[in-house]
């Protein structure tokens, strides 16, 4: 039986892609059961629903505050019965009502080998600060901005000419195959009681 995956993303969703497109394989333990956005354009939306996924929007311009939406969200995603939770580019803060629903089962990946270079301009820091390696992480998420521990990391070559886009393209193919792997050992069921994946 497959583990039951529930996807944040706000944007292109191409992490997200990269689960759906592991589901095909009999041998992957997940599937995506529910995919939430707070935005109404992100286009991962439309790449849940053109594999069957329900997506759905909640926009923390719709709550009376951060509480509430953290309090709304949670509800929804628990609607689904996750058995693993996966931040994929998802841009918002979860706060700790979100956090103590779904202990010790959500991830989240990251642009850049943690814990150097956490926040939204992981890539763009890296280059400022004359990197010559960086990468992507995978973490467990906790209350903090990139501070949970770390599951997997991959190294990535900063090389001549690199800007901030090229860089990043680099990053995100192996941030995809990255994911894919930690959620199968995470999922895989002689490893569910397990949290310490080799980087």
């Amino acid at each position: 039986m497959s583990a039951r995956l529930v996807v944040l993303a706000s944007g292109a969703g191409t992490l997200l892609q990269a689960l759906l497109d592991a589901q095909r394989d009999p041998g992957f333990p997940g599937a995506v059961v529910g995919v939430f956005s707070d935005r109404a354009d992100a286009q991962a939306l439309v790449r849940a629903g053109r594999h069957g996924v329900a997506g759905e929007v909640v926009r923390m311009a719709d709550f009376a505050d951060r509480g509430a939406w953290d309090r709304a969200l949670a509800d929804k995603v628990a609607a689904h019965r996750p058995d693993l939770v996966v931040l994929a580019g998802f841009m918002k803060i979860l706060g700790p009502e979100f956090l103590h629903r779904f202990p010790g089962r959500i991830i989240n990946t990251h642009p850049g080998l943690l814990p150097a270079y956490p926040g939204a301009h992981a890539v763009r820091d890296a280059l400022e600060a004359g990197a010559s390696i960086t990468g992507a992480s995978v973490i467990w998420v906790d209350e903090g901005v990139d501070t949970g521990a770390v599951l997997a990391r991959t190294e990535v070559p900063v090389l001549d000419g690199d800007d901030e886009s090229s860089l990043h393209e680099r990053i995100k193919i192996v941030e995809r195959e990255m994911l894919v792997r930690v959620v199968s050992e995470l999922v895989r069921p002689q490893r569910t009681s397990s949290s310490g994946i080799r980087t």
